[in-house]
């Protein structure tokens, strides 16, 4: 089985990664489009040069890799992707050929956090409205997409988890539940500027507190953010 799980930055993603590359018998591939949009868009990121030296910028190439043999033969190949990397020209047909899922969070904690790392996120930078797009087209072609809130597997991960399993036809590991600190070998060359918190961490962090506070110059982002969350929301598991 592939899993395609689709969100947008700073939105618990790695840590997903890190629970299901725990299990031992799940491949996982971090961000395959990132060198490709990067190329495709021009814009200026963190690490830049040393992304677009470490992926293929082809995202045909991408794509058929992901549809390709799976890492170590393992049975199960877990993809984490950005929703914001699929821009209009980025395949989609090999979604079919994969088990969707959407990882929400609110917006607010995904804009405060992200500008902590890059100044004056826009739109599009999050990721929100490509990433209900991609859960449309999904619906369209007659999937049965599944979204999962990270405040619910930041509350009760054991329980989301076990229901997100169940969700996609594959048995729960409790190995899911913690990861070695440090990272993990698979991750893109980009972690060094991004993932410095889930580094230090060994298991899912528990409950957030209260949404944080949105500065004034970023509240049309969270505005036009929100209607995009709250529909995804009221499908989650």
């Amino acid at each position: 089985m592939r899993i395609a799980m689709w969100s947008g930055p700073r939105n618990l993603s790695t840590a997903m990664m890190y629970a299901f590359g725990n299990r031992g018998d799940c491949a996982v591939v971090d961000e395959p489009f990132y060198a490709a949009y990067l190329a495709q868009t021009g814009l200026e990121h963190p690490m830049r040069a040393d992304i677009l030296e470490s992926q293929s910028r082809d995202a045909e190439v991408v794509a058929a890799s992901l549809l390709g043999p799976v890492p170590a033969a393992k049975p199960f190949f877990y993809q984490k992707h950005m929703t914001q990397h699929m821009i209009d020209g980025m395949p989609r047909d090999w979604m079919r050929e994969v088990t969707n899922v959407f990882l929400i969070r609110h917006p607010a904690r995904v804009i405060a956090s992200y500008a902590e790392k890059r100044e004056n996120p826009t739109l599009d930078d999050i990721g929100f409205r490509q990433q209900a797009e991609l859960f449309d087209l999904v619906k369209r072609w007659d999937q049965a997409p599944v979204v999962v809130d990270s405040d619910d597997i930041r509350s009760v991960p054991a329980m989301v988890l076990e229901r997100l399993c169940e969700r996609l036809g594959i048995p729960f590991s409790p190995k899911m539940l913690s990861w070695p600190m440090g990272g993990h070998k698979d991750d893109g060359i980009w972690a060094a500027h991004w993932y410095g918190s889930v580094w230090q961490s060994t298991k899912f962090a528990g409950p957030e507190g209260p949404l944080p506070e949105v500065p004034a110059t970023l509240q049309p982002v969270l505005e036009a953010a929100l209607p995009y969350y709250e529909r995804l929301k009221a499908q989650k598991i």
